[in-house]
C-alpha cells in the first residue's frame, strides 16, 4: 500500500473573517486562492506541522483549534486536511512570505469573491461555522 502524504491547511480566522492566500507558484496554481499550510514532515503531528507552516509562510504565531470535518484529495498520493486556527495574542499580522503574493481577510459575504483552488472549496465550506464573530 502506498503511504499517503498529508497536507495541512489552516482555516485561519480572526474577527469573523477567514484568511485566503493567493498562490504565486507553481505556474498551474498561480493566481488562485487557498487556505495556507503545507506538508506534514516525518515524525510531526498535523497540528505541529500547521503551526510551523503558518510561521514559515505567513510569519504568524497561531493556535490550532479544531479539525474541519472531511478530507480532500490533491494530486495522487496527497490528501488535504484542514484545522480551524487563530492568531495568538501578540502575533504579528500575516504577510505573504512563501508561495503566496497576496493575502485577504474575507468576511462571510466575501468568501466566494476569490477563485479558490478546486480542492479548497470543500474545506472552505467546512470552515464557515468558525466565521461567527461571537465564536
Amino acid at each position: 500500500m502506498t503511504e499517503r502524504i498529508v497536507v495541512v491547511g489552516a482555516a485561519l480566522v480572526h474577527g469573523g473573517r477567514l484568511l485566503a492566500a493567493r498562490r504565486s507558484a507553481p505556474p498551474d496554481l498561480a493566481g488562485r486562492w487557498e487556505l495556507p499550510g503545507g506538508k506534514v514532515e516525518p515524525g510531526e503531528t498535523p497540528e505541529r506541522a500547521l503551526v510551523r507552516e503558518l510561521r514559515e509562510e505567513l510569519g504568524v504565531e497561531a493556535e490550532v483549534l479544531e479539525r474541519v470535518p472531511g478530507e480532500w484529495p490533491l494530486k495522487p498520493g496527497y490528501v488535504l486536511v484542514v484545522w480551524a486556527a487563530r492568531l495568538l495574542p501578540g502575533s504579528a499580522g500575516p504577510r505573504p512570505l512563501e508561495d503566496h503574493d497576496e493575502l485577504r481577510w474575507l468576511a462571510p459575504g466575501e468568501i466566494w469573491d476569490v477563485d479558490w483552488l478546486d480542492q479548497d472549496v470543500g474545506a472552505v465550506k467546512g470552515a464557515l461555522p468558525w466565521l461567527d464573530p461571537g465564536a
